[in-house]
């Protein structure tokens, strides 16, 4: 818990490295989170409250993250190959000043997720693999810059999508949007995972439960774990300077998924559905 760690005097410099006196600074912010844990809520570790310096890192590093979706949307067809996301995306990074975070980490061989139909997320990229019409897609782009890290995603629906699936992408986004009006200081993780899943559920379809959100920025996955079937009233505080993804993984079917056994890192619906 937060309270455990190193005390520090009113007069030392402040934990956030602001360079500010720590009474000038957080010692109001940590009293109040000390109230809270009193209450038995959970709080955050110092080490995942970012500092504003670190938020500006964070903030250049999701530039570059945008602009490459942003050029994927540009140049996005039918007939084109998840390679050929790969590449527009490794070439649009590194020209930026950017390292694909996906790229070599834990052994994944891509510089981006390419996710389509029934993959739930972590597609690998293949020149084997073609875009047709009425496919969708989820393109995960994840970028280190000056070593701050971003993460973020897209949903594209090619050529003639059958309406029950352009409902569900739909759907997924306002969950997001859900998510995103949720993540206020002050409130609970749990709060907004609840809203994301009632919505998902109130529109006839599952959420994932074994894979969540996680905080990002100084590293490409960090703390909280962000589930998007928690329950109101539990989870971590939010408080000014966290950093996570909200991503939830909502099903047309069943939330039941099955990992590929032969690359390690593709999930796919358990029943076949997007």
């Amino acid at each position: 818990m937060h309270f455990t760690e190193k005390k520090i005097n009113r007069n030392d410099p402040c934990w956030c490295g602001s360079g500010k006196k720590y009474k000038n600074c957080h010692e109001a912010f940590d009293e109040k989170l000390k109230q809270y844990e009193i209450k038995g809520i959970e709080i955050p570790p110092r080490k995942i409250i970012k500092t504003p310096a670190q938020i500006e890192g964070i903030r250049e590093s999701a530039k570059i993250n945008i602009a490459v979706l942003d050029e994927v949307a540009d140049k996005i067809r039918i007939g084109m190959t998840t390679e050929d996301i790969d590449k527009i995306v490794y070439d649009t990074t590194t020209k930026m000043g950017g390292i694909p975070a996906p790229l070599n980490y834990e052994g994944f061989p891509k510089s981006v997720c390419t996710s389509l139909n029934n993959v739930v997320c972590h597609g690998i990229p293949t020149d084997q693999e073609q875009l047709l019409d009425g496919d969708i897609i989820n393109v995960d782009v994840s970028t280190i810059y000056n070593g701050y890290f971003s993460d973020s995603s897209r949903m594209f629906c090619m050529g003639d999508v059958d309406p029950s699936w352009k409902r569900l992408v739909d759907v997924t986004k306002e969950c997001v949007q859900i998510g995103i009006e949720h993540a206020k200081p002050w409130t609970l993780l749990g709060d907004l995972g609840a809203a994301v899943h009632k919505h998902a559920v109130d529109n006839g379809y599952s959420v994932v439960r074994e894979i969540g959100g996680h905080g990002c920025g100084v590293e490409f996955h960090e703390d909280p774990y962000v589930s998007y079937v928690s329950l109101p009233g539990t989870g971590m505080l939010l408080v000014p300077g966290m950093c996570f993804t909200i991503e939830p993984m909502v099903n047309m079917g069943t939330d039941e998924i099955f990992e590929d056994e032969y690359n390690g890192w593709t999930i796919y619906t358990d029943d076949d559905k997007p």
